[in-house]
């Protein structure tokens, strides 16, 4: 195993310190228990409370700050952070209109979220984030997974919230966003978990997992390396035929790389995804091309399709200033 690190388990601790450090005007780092929350909140906003294993970086942390979260939970690598991060963090953030935590769709976040929110004394609902379309239960989960989409999720919502709606309409508002995004991405190589030492499953230097998880959970099937045309066209249909857009409906197209996958191919992946949706009279209205949701340093990429309505529209162009995605302020 090479990677940058000191001692296994302190790769979680100073990775943390370091984000903290690098994006001091926007975030802090409570150290026990662990959250990232905002610098500063806003007196009677809804406050946005998401979390998850570390490995998936820039998820969650890196979304914290004006127009999405408030605060994020890491856990260690692929592992769920735990109930007493989430109160904490509630409490931290909690500004007298109540939390709401966006969920990713795995067993270990799905039971500690619920916990937390259980215990938590502030009003809070949920919001479960389940785009990913390739398969309907895997080793992490009962249903499908959430994947690329919850970044989406987190940014509209985020959006609703600093306009100043209530819980129960950004609840209501999530869980339309959750209905119209579709994902499903595919790997070139297995990720290696630092406490592991060693990549997480074998693959072929010809083959390629279509379908795969962002924890390198198995996929719909293995296949043959094949050209960028061929493996967007799988994905796409899939996407596409999930959401069956009508010709008129405006599309968010996110390509995601899952680590270790160079931006110059994600650009190629989305002019072919452009020329594919043209070709059958679908219009992308806005795009997102980079790393967002990674699987450590998994080389392999996946496509998140959102059929957007004008309110959709709105939220996805509003300000935002976090450490990953800052545009209009």
């Amino acid at each position: 195993m090479k990677k940058f690190i000191n001692r296994v388990d302190d790769f979680l601790t100073e990775s943390l310190a370091g984000f903290a450090a690098a994006h001091a005007d926007l975030v802090e780092l409570n150290r026990e228990p662990v959250f990232v929350r905002r610098k500063t909140t806003t007196p009677g906003k809804v406050a946005l409370i998401s979390g998850g294993g570390a490995g998936h970086e820039p998820l969650h942390s890196g979304f914290v700050g004006y127009g999405m979260l408030d605060a994020a939970c890491p856990g260690q690598v692929f592992t769920s952070p735990t109930p007493d991060q989430m109160m904490a963090a509630a409490q931290s953030v909690d500004t007298g209109a109540g939390v709401l935590f966006i969920v990713k769709n795995y067993s270990g976040d799905l039971m500690n979220f619920e916990m937390a929110a259980e215990m938590c004394e502030a009003p809070n609902a949920t919001v479960l984030v389940n785009d990913d379309v390739a398969v309907e239960n895997s080793s992490y989960t009962t249903g499908r997974r959430g994947v690329a989409g919850t970044v989406i999720v987190e940014k509209l919502v985020g959006s609703l919230a600093e306009s100043g709606a209530n819980l129960a309409q950004c609840k209501a508002f999530g869980e339309r966003v959750v209905q119209r995004i579709a994902s499903m991405g595919v790997a070139f190589s297995s990720c290696t978990v630092p406490a592991a030492g060693k990549p997480t499953f074998a693959i072929g230097d010809d083959e390629i997992e279509i379908g795969v998880g962002i924890h390198g959970e198995p996929g719909r099937r293995r296949a043959r390396l094949a050209p960028a045309d061929a493996i967007v066209d799988e994905l796409l249909t899939a996407l596409v035929g999930e959401l069956k857009p009508a010709a008129d409906t405006e599309l968010l197209v996110l390509v995601n790389g899952l680590g270790g996958t160079p931006l110059s191919e994600l650009y190629l992946l989305f002019n072919a995804a452009r020329a594919w949706l043209g070709q059958r009279g679908l219009k992308i209205a806005r795009a997102q091309v980079g790393s967002l949701t990674t699987s450590l340093d998994m080389a392999g990429a996946s496509l998140t399709l959102g059929s957007f309505d004008a309110e959709m529209i709105r939220h996805w162009d509003s300000p935002v200033q976090t450490p990953a995605l800052r545009w209009g302020r």
